[in-house]
This record gives C-alpha cells, sequence and structure tokens, in this order.
C-alpha cells in the first residue's frame, strides 16, 4: 500500500511533459506517432526530449499515468456533455468522492474547458452556412477552425469558389486569436456559438487544420481553392499540397492505382520509404509487387542497413509525389470525403 501512495505521488509531481513521454512510451511506437503528428513543434521537441532522455520507467508508474490519462479523458467527456456539476455526479460513482475531486482539480489546473463556438459544432450545417455565407471570410475561417473537419468542408463547398479560396487562405494562416476577437465573433452569431472564452491566446487552425477539411471536401474542391492560393500564398500552398495525402495513406487507393503508383516510384526511393514503417503497411507494398520484386525489395532493405530519417521522409515524400502526379493526371483516384460527379 505504501509503494502504491508512493507512486501516486510521484506521478502527482511530474510535470505534463514528462507524463505526456511516458504515456507515449507506454502505448507503443506506432500510435504515439500517430499522436505526434497532432501535436504542435514546439511539444514535439519538448516530448521528444524527454523520451529521448527517460531510461526506465516501472510498470506501476506506467499504470498510474495510463490511469491518470483514462480519468481525465473520462472526465472530459462528463464535462463537455453535461458540464461540470453532471462531471462530478459521474466521477464521484466511478472514482470516489476524494479520486473524482483530484481529477477535477487537475482539468481546472491545466484549464481544460469546452472549446468556444461548440453550439456551432453540434448546430446542423445547413442552419450554419445559411448563417455564415454574409459573414468576413476571417470570420468564417476562425468558426470552421473550431468545427469538426467534415462539418466544415460542408459548409466551406458552398460559398462561391472565389470565397473559398479565401476562406482556406485565413485558415491557413491563422496562428492565434485574442479571447476579444472571439468574444466579438460570438456576438455577431447572436450567442448560437459557445460563450466561453480563453484568457490567454487560443492557438487554432494553421496548415494542419486546413489539410484535415481540405481532405474532407471534392477533389475539384480541393482543386480550385489550391490553385487560388499558388496564385496569393504560394508556399502555403506547397505546404498544404505536400500535407493532403502522406505516404501512410497509400493503404486507401484501389489495387489497381497501387500497382501503377509502385510501377512509376524509383526502386531506390521505395527502398529508403520502406525503413521504419509498420509490417501492415510494408505487406501491403508486398501484395502489390511481384514476388520477385518483392525478394529484391526485401534483399536491398536489408543490404541498406539503418538509414537517417531526414532520409526516408524525403522518399517517402517523393513517392507521395508520383502518387499526386498520377492523382493529377486522372490515372489514379485519390477517394475524398464528397463524392466525385458522374458524367455521362
Amino acid at each position: 500500500m505504501a509503494d502504491s501512495t508512493e507512486v501516486k505521488a510521484k506521478v502527482q509531481e511530474m510535470d505534463g511533459i514528462k507524463k505526456a513521454a511516458i504515456f507515449m512510451i507506454s502505448i507503443g511506437p506506432e500510435t504515439s506517432a500517430q499522436i505526434m503528428k497532432q501535436l504542435p513543434d514546439s511539444y514535439i521537441q519538448k516530448v521528444s526530449y524527454e523520451i529521448a532522455n527517460i531510461d526506465y520507467v516501472s510498470p506501476k508508474e506506467r499504470e498510474a499515468i495510463v490511469n491518470e490519462y483514462l480519468e481525465m479523458s473520462q472526465a472530459r467527456e462528463y464535462i463537455l456533455d453535461g458540464g461540470i456539476d453532471y462531471a462530478k455526479n459521474l466521477l464521484n460513482k466511478a472514482l470516489g468522492t476524494q479520486r473524482a475531486k483530484e481529477v477535477i482539480d487537475m482539468l481546472n489546473q491545466i484549464q481544460l474547458r469546452e472549446r468556444p463556438f461548440n453550439i456551432a459544432r453540434k448546430a446542423d450545417p445547413q442552419q450554419l452556412t445559411n448563417l455564415l455565407l454574409g459573414e468576413q471570410p476571417q470570420t468564417v475561417a476562425l468558426i470552421l477552425c473550431y468545427m469538426q473537419p467534415d462539418k466544415a468542408a460542408q459548409i466551406l463547398i458552398n460559398f462561391p469558389i472565389e470565397k473559398q479560396a479565401e476562406i482556406a487562405e485565413r485558415i491557413g494562416t491563422i496562428t492565434n486569436t485574442s479571447p476579444s476577437v472571439i468574444e466579438k465573433i460570438e456576438k455577431v452569431i447572436e450567442s448560437k456559438f459557445s460563450t466561453y472564452v480563453e484568457n490567454d491566446t487560443e492557438n487554432v487552425g494553421g496548415v494542419s487544420t486546413l489539410v484535415e477539411i481540405l481532405n474532407q471536401v471534392g477533389r475539384s474542391t480541393e482543386k480550385a481553392i489550391v490553385g487560388e492560393l499558388e496564385q496569393s500564398q504560394p508556399e502555403l500552398a506547397e505546404e498544404i499540397k505536400a500535407s493532403l495525402f502522406t505516404f501512410e495513406d497509400i493503404v486507401s487507393l484501389q489495387k489497381n492505382d497501387v500497382q501503377k503508383v509502385l510501377r512509376d516510384v524509383d526502386h531506390d526511393d521505395l527502398v529508403l520509404a520502406l525503413k521504419g514503417v509498420s509490417d501492415d503497411l510494408r505487406e501491403f507494398i508486398y501484395e502489390n509487387l511481384s514476388s520477385r520484386a518483392v525478394e529484391t525489395l526485401k534483399e536491398d532493405m536489408q543490404y541498406l542497413g539503418p538509414a537517417r530519417l531526414s532520409a526516408v521522409e524525403e522518399a517517402q515524400q517523393n513517392v507521395v509525389t508520383v502518387i499526386r502526379r498520377l492523382d493529377e493526371l486522372g490515372e489514379i483516384y485519390i477517394m475524398r470525403g464528397e463524392q466525385d460527379a458522374i458524367i455521362e
């Protein structure tokens, strides 16, 4: 019992970055990599540093941190669903009064709160579209940043194409927004959105948010928006194009399309690109090659030995470049959020 108390106290004294590092170590590299992709660069650097400097984590520490994450995640869902009182009631039943209070206190300490424009996230897309059509692009962009990517895409495609590009540019270039601006916009939208505003600047938008939205719209809409951005924001357009389809997304392609891609990909790029990927992804590639090609590929990968991460990422991006080129030529098809039009 004393050991358990000591571990609990030790975990409570850890800062959030170290807890995050231990949590990622606990859940394994593949899942951790997916989470890491969602973090800001500054956090990636801090968490990576902690992971690199952790030599040992006891099973009890690992268990305590994973349990804390699960409890915090559960508490957050309860708060978002029904508010703080609803969360306290359910947590008291699930965890007991003392532990429930500790979890709520931790949530308050890290200011885990309902995001602004929460009502917009729950509202009907058509109603939101009707409401937003008359708003300025910067207003629409800020609201879409807080919404689910698929719902934001449904709204974005209803704007005239020139407005779509302007809204997309705003989303892609937003870095933070002051509470006063958020508050004014919430009032303009007649209290249809959340009334809770961060005391500090809220990090929203950016290329990742825009890419998530564009991945949900149709190919024609995406091409039109990116085309406009190439004229007004060429660097942003290139960054978006590089992020719209990742090497791991190759599994979403049809079998015939994968085989077309592999025929066009440089062999050395493919050898490098497959270093460090999951077994499932590697097997997927093997399934779309001849047995002789697979044998050669495996031999070359073994002969290659360790490779620099930057070189692997460059090779993977070269493969993505081939995929996007073939997609633009109409030789393969990348699935999008909306159905493609049928031309008779």
